[in-house]
């Protein structure tokens, strides 16, 4: 009897240490179903675990099996050694002089407004004569870049606050790579001007990723691109090629504005509008034979590099980021999984795994032998990951082998669903019920959130049809009053003929959004 008192107590401060939650419980009057058992109905043969209290009194629920699926809303356990050995790493990352300075920014951001007076002329040129003087790019005042700054300072404060908070995530892995190849550091600004930080921009062109590369120019700079990957979207390896690149135009021209021309329009247009220019090799000379985009590219990229530098002389605020670079790590990936399966095990939501992993174009991740394909986490969640990760492909490829298409194919209308969330539902056990993805349900019904009511209806195209439960398809059976519309109905006269139904009874119904009918079609005019 003591050795059972001793495990209750166990299970209830473990579960409270841990902050264990459970998935929604169906309640009806407010009292829980059987599935859940009081203290003196607990066998000391089976094992228990915490689910929940209420009003003071404390429910168990028998421990799951190992061969059931996982709910989402378990919590993982970290190894507590691994866990230390991260904390002392973190510190010593901080502690690096690589990330030392950035670091102090971001931590010591004061996030005050701050008035700047007009910008003159007298202080313009002095503050360009400065940034010349500290970076290999030729800062020169001129008229036209003088109205770019302003146009920009005036235009575009609020979008640049945006950015210069995302660039805290950005620019140490731009750094680092462009340092490793002797760029000058301040070509990170060009990704804001290329893409604006965005990893899954496309231009019109076709032109992809933060910096913003071709097809063609992407494969020969070792970017892989294939129907469930675009490396163009990943961070650190589209910045390992843009630097190689811009190596190489600097190579060609031995002039940074050159290169950032060429890199733009390609090194032909540059020769070009070099041979026009009378063989001058001035950017600014050549300027007004380059493409009319390239002609304003560089005084984008100065205006930008302007603007970042003397950010706190013109009032802006930083705004913080979510995550700092330093602070997420990667995963070697040993199975095909879905970033919304990783989202559902372990908790973190879908948008910030798309924010992390932007080069995954479908949001899978595939295994492919002689393939590192890398899941990238926020470093708190990376240890939980590899110390369960055993369990997380089991029930992985549990769910994948009951799918009869596992992958994400073309949504067919015919598949498509209306379901009404009930008690208990959560996205993430609606989309194994359908065999779809949490990503997909959001997309398809605008949800911004992974909060839903009892009730609420959502849009799902089903993989296989034959996975809509039998209580959604008897919504129209046999039971079922219907009613066929003539010439002159309105949903309002209709729900006149029938005691007790309203409009939107017959919209929920029949699945309408509007008010427009034709005759001949039949609608359902009772619950059934």
């Amino acid at each position: 009897m003591k050795l059972y008192s001793i495990l209750l107590g166990a299970l209830f401060c473990g579960a409270l240490a841990h902050g264990q939650e459970t998935p929604p419980v169906s309640k009806k009057n407010d009292t829980l179903k059987v599935n859940t058992l009081k203290v003196p109905e607990l066998s000391a043969e089976v094992q228990y675990v915490l689910d929940t209290i209420i009003d003071g009194k404390t429910y168990f629920r028998k421990s799951l099996k190992s061969d059931k699926l996982w709910e989402p809303s378990e919590v993982l356990l970290d190894d507590k050694i691994a866990s230390d050995y991260d904390k002392k790493w973190m510190e010593e990352l901080y502690s690096n002089s690589l990330f030392d300075t950035i670091y102090r920014d971001v931590t010591n951001l004061k996030y005050e407004v701050v008035d700047y007076p007009e910008l003159s002329t007298d202080t313009l040129k002095a503050r360009l004569e400065r940034l010349n003087a500290r970076t290999p790019f030729n800062v020169e005042y001129n008229p036209g870049l003088e109205s770019v700054i302003k146009s920009f300072l005036k235009r575009r404060h609020q979008s640049l606050e945006r950015l210069m908070g995302l660039s805290h995530f950005y620019f140490p892995m731009f750094e680092r790579e462009l340092d490793n190849y002797n760029i000058p550091l301040e070509m990170k600004y060009l990704a804001i001007v290329e893409s604006a930080l965005k990893p899954r921009a496309k231009s019109r062109v076709g032109a992809t990723g933060l910096w913003q590369f071709m097809y063609a120019t992407g494969k020969q700079y070792g970017l892989e691109v294939s129907s469930y990957v675009d490396e163009r979207s990943d961070p650190i390896k589209a910045t390992e090629s843009a630097a190689k690149y811009l190596a190489r135009l600097y190579e060609i021209f031995e002039d940074w504005d050159l290169a950032l021309a060429a890199y733009n329009s390609g090194p032909g247009n540059v020769n070009k509008a070099i041979r026009r220019s009378g063989g001058s090799k001035n950017y600014w000379n050549i300027r007004p034979n380059l493409p009319r985009e390239t002609a304003g590219y560089v005084p984008a990229f100065l205006a930008t590099m302007y603007i970042f530098e003397y950010a706190d002389e013109h009032g802006f605020i930083k705004h913080k980021p979510q995550f700092n670079y330093i602070e997420t790590d990667t995963v070697r990936i040993k199975q095909t999984i879905t970033l919304g399966q990783v989202s559902e095990y372990t908790g973190v939501t879908i948008e910030t795994l798309q924010f992390l992993n932007p080069s995954y174009k479908l949001d899978v991740i595939p295994f492919i032998k002689d393939k590192n394909y890398t899941l990238r986490l926020p470093r708190e969640d990376v240890g939980t990951f590899v110390n369960n990760e055993k369990e997380i492909y089991g029930f992985v490829q549990k769910e994948l082998d009951s799918r009869e298409k596992p992958l994400p194919q073309l949504v067919n209308a015919d598949t498509k669903t209306r379901y009404k969330v009930r008690s208990g539902d959560y996205l993430g056990k609606i989309a194994r019920k359908f065999g779809v993805r949490v990503s997909q349900i959001k997309k398809w019904n605008g949800l911004r959130s992974n909060n839903l009511k009892v009730g609420q209806r959502l849009t799902i195209y089903a993989r296989n049809p034959s996975s809509v439960t039998t209580s959604q398809k008897s919504a129209v059976n046999s039971t079922s009053k219907t009613y066929k519309v003539k010439s002159g109905d309105s949903l309002w006269s209709i729900a006149q003929k029938y005691s007790g139904v309203s409009v939107q009874n017959i919209k929920d119904w029949n699945d309408i959004s509007g008010s427009n009918l034709k005759p001949g079609m039949t609608l359902k005019v009772s619950k059934g």
